[in-house]
């Protein structure tokens, strides 16, 4: 499977993830949260920043399931889907991941047909740190 690639704009998301938590970067002079991480806040230019723990509670915001040609590591777990998340904190704010059963399960765990537009979900993270995201409980 892929591992995501890191930049040192983007890395301490990446040691809290290993760590179980989703922290987004925000502005340490205007308090804006932002996404992807990077050196200036786009709203008010400082270079000040820090990570804010967030809930992980989101929607789906959009959703996609791949079809082949795929990787071969991927092809094995077809169909699976890719997940776009809104951030119940920052709207704007949109991570990719998986929609899978529990934490670390196979991409194929969720089918297609159970994934809705706006679902609630919670993130929870693979034991490589990788963000996931698996259906609240009603």
């Amino acid at each position: 499977m892929l591992s995501p690639v890191t930049d040192n704009d983007g890395a301490p998301f990446w040691e809290y993830a290993r760590r179980g938590e989703l922290r987004v970067q925000a502005c340490a002079s205007c308090g804006e949260l932002r996404f992807p991480p990077r050196p200036c806040c786009p709203h008010c230019q400082s270079f000040a920043s820090e990570w804010r723990r967030v809930s992980g509670q989101g929607r789906i915001w959009s959703y996609v399931v791949p079809h082949p040609p795929l990787l071969p590591d991927y092809a094995e777990q077809a169909p699976y889907n890719v997940v776009v998340v809104e951030l119940a904190e920052a709207p704007r704010i949109r991570l990719v991941g998986n929609l899978v059963a529990q934490a670390g399960a196979r991409l194929d765990s969720v089918a297609p047909e159970r994934i809705r537009i706006g679902a609630r979900v919670q993130v929870v993270f693979d034991e490589g740190g990788l963000p996931q995201w698996v259906l609240e409980r009603s």
